[in-house]
């Protein structure tokens, strides 16, 4: 027994019903639609899949017309860009999200992608697998975040779509209408099914299902889909918060004794100022030359820059930054979210800055903001925060499956260097700029976050992407470091290009 077996019996509406049933369903689907705009709470995202001429384009155009179009974005995927191929495979449908409030129709999504992939031969069921697991961990983050999720699988069986191909061929007014990827999947309908029905079956979750249309008969097809869009979109205003998911964490280790691996570092490490500069020197020449290697070619580079305020994350990023091209590289600073990355998931702010191949961001404060002062302040929820660290690990293996090479760097002070940088600012005119009320309100919260940076390093230092811990109450070392730990990091993924 096929999954698909329901969606070949035969199902169809007559034009008296349709006609009698359409007003109603119109008008219930554009109220729902601009209720969700207006709450602004949830973004809404339709995957459109499915065998070639079932009808997904017609569909798509009758939603257009029955609701608002201006709330509504079409996203087709079609063969990669240049652009895109520098980037994770995710990249490209990261940046065409919906803002929260607003829906997004995916053509080409994900699941185009992998089963294309299979069913061409391109890889093996190993790295099908992968692409499924991906897909599930994707559409889980973006339901945690608010996303509404529909999938439809639009369904014709194999002797449905051969006598719509031999129709349309016989037929000079319509031929045109049939798509080189029409006869190419005509030829490949079996595995593109087999395979259709692995995929679905290991991705049909309660907050993501799949709902498989018959595509035949127009009329059927239309309000099934009108009234499932309906049926989805009143239950999401019933709710109007998304409700917290299950955490599949386990639970943060409990310290009696609060010692972290903070604890471990030596903070009285320090450079005399001739080893400094022969140092700096020599590891931003080196630098330099493993920026401008061939190899570079296979691989981004970023660099994520947390550490205590006032422990000298911009003179590290300006001493990195020294020894490069300025069109090598971007610096990022993060601070509050605006308000258009609000209307969107946590990460999606982080994914459009990734770097292309040959090219290097430094991130001055990151996504793990969410599990440092959004923890600490209370700007998120407990669940929220406890989640990000697996989103967080998920994220960062992307980007070194793509060839990005991940550093990270926590520059840790004690609080008595930290309470004297502070008061030199304050003393400085031209450094004035550089204290808040903020920074003396986060000092008072120094255990709260030094418990967040050692349940961060925890969850978070992965052998792909480990957390590298400066001890920054000498700058010259904390400098001097920071660039060894760049070079060691591309050189050793230079060696990996090698053993390929």
């Amino acid at each position: 027994m096929c999954m698909f077996e329901s969606a070949e019996i035969g199902h169809a509406i007559d034009d008296e019903t349709y006609e009698a049933a359409l007003p109603e369903l119109r008008e219930a689907l554009l109220e729902a639609q601009i209720d969700l705009h207006e709450q602004a709470g949830r973004q809404i995202i339709v995957l459109i899949n499915g065998i070639e001429g079932a009808g997904k384009g017609e569909t798509v155009k009758l939603l257009s017309e029955w609701m608002d179009p201006r709330l509504i974005e079409v996203r087709t995927f079609d063969q990669q860009t240049d652009e895109e191929l520098a980037h994770p495979p995710a990249w490209r449908y990261w940046r065409q999200l919906p803002a929260k409030g607003r829906m997004g129709i995916f053509f080409g999504n994900w699941y185009s992608q992998m089963l294309q992939g299979r069913v061409h031969g391109r890889f093996k069921d190993a790295v099908l697998d992968q692409a499924i697991s991906g897909a599930e961990r994707l559409e889980k983050m973006l339901c945690d975040e608010g996303a509404l999720i529909f999938k439809f699988w639009f369904h014709l069986s194999k002797k449905q779509m051969k006598l719509r191909l031999k129709t349309l061929k016989d037929d000079p007014l319509h031929s045109w209408r049939i798509s080189p990827l029409d006869w190419q999947q005509s030829k490949t309908y079996d595995k593109f099914v087999r395979f259709g029905e692995r995929v679905l079956r290991r991705t049909s979750r309660e907050y993501a299902p799949w709902h498989v249309i018959e595509g035949v008969d127009a009329n059927y097809r239309s309000l099934t889909v009108g009234r499932l869009l309906l049926e989805g979109m009143q239950a999401a205003l019933n709710k109007v918060e998304p409700e917290p998911a299950a955490l599949t964490v386990g639970p943060l280790a409990i310290h009696d004794n609060e010692l972290t691996l903070l604890d471990s570092l030596d903070l009285s490490l320090h450079l005399s100022k001739d080893d400094y500069q022969q140092q700096l020197i020599t590891e931003q020449a080196r630098l330099s030359g493993n920026m401008r290697d061939k190899r570079m070619k296979s691989h981004a580079l970023v660099a994520v820059f947390e550490g205590n305020d006032a422990a000298g994350k911009g003179g590290a990023i300006r001493r990195v930054a020294a020894a490069l091209d300025p069109r090598q590289y971007a610096i990022v600073p993060i601070a509050a979210p605006t308000q258009d990355e609000r209307a969107q998931p946590y990460l999606w702010r982080f994914w459009r800055q990734i770097p292309a191949r040959g090219k290097f961001t430094i991130f001055d404060r990151s996504w793990y903001g969410r599990v440092l002062v959004e923890r600490v302040e209370g700007f998120c929820s407990e669940s929220d925060w406890k989640r990000a660290y697996a989103e967080i690990n998920d994220f960062e293996e992307q980007l070194t499956d793509a060839g990005i090479v991940v550093v990270k760097f926590w520059l840790a002070i004690d609080q008595q260097t930290q309470l004297e940088r502070f008061q030199e600012r304050e003393k400085i005119p031209f450094k004035r700029y550089k204290i808040t009320e903020d920074d003396w309100r986060n000092r008072k919260k120094w255990p709260d976050y030094r418990q967040a940076v050692g349940d961060m390093v925890d969850r978070t230092s992965t052998e792909i992407a480990p957390w590298t811990l400066i001890e920054a109450n000498d700058k010259r070392w904390a400098r001097v470091k920071v660039l060894r730990t760049i070079n060691e990091a591309l050189e050793k993924a230079f060696g990996k290009d090698k053993k390929k």
